[in-house]
């Protein structure tokens, strides 16, 4: 599949498509935000899990040092936002339980799991964020389903 393109020219508006992109997933869902460091991908997951009504955008923050994130329940779905970037080797992602929280009936996002091609998971959507100038943003978003020829 093609990817999309969307931009966005400010947080709020990488916030807001998070919001409506939100709205097209289901758990259960694995979600690849791939971008350097800075590129926004914090920022549009603060949106994804705003707008399945996981937790409120200021409550989303990087997991960089605690690696997974739990949002949502009491009728909300379950948001696990995952950061792998710590993370050097398959094992340690192993060891964090990924593939566990991945056979859950939850939204999965992951940040630097490209990293890491063997583990991910057949389908999954994969959101690519490139900065531009100011706080543009160029973000593509392709659905994978590598069970299909």
């Amino acid at each position: 599949m093609n990817p999309r393109r969307f931009e966005t020219a400010s947080e709020e508006e990488t916030i807001a498509l998070g919001r409506a992109l939100a709205r097209e997933l289901s758990p259960p869902a694995a979600v690849l935000l791939i971008g350097n460091l800075g590129a926004g991908k914090t920022t549009l997951a603060k949106g994804i899990v705003e707008g399945l009504g996981a937790a409120a955008p200021e409550e989303v923050s990087s997991p960089t040092f605690t690696l997974i994130h739990e949002y949502g329940g009491d009728g909300a779905p379950k948001v696990y936002h995952v950061d792998l970037y710590r993370l050097e080797e398959e094992k340690q992602v192993l060891g964090i339980g990924l593939d566990e929280i991945l056979d859950r009936n939850a939204v999965v996002l992951l940040e630097w799991a490209e990293r890491f091609p063997r583990l991910l998971p057949a389908r999954r959507i994969e959101i690519r964020i490139t900065p531009g100038p100011r706080d543009t943003r160029r973000i593509d978003v392709t659905q994978i389903d590598a069970a299909k020829p």
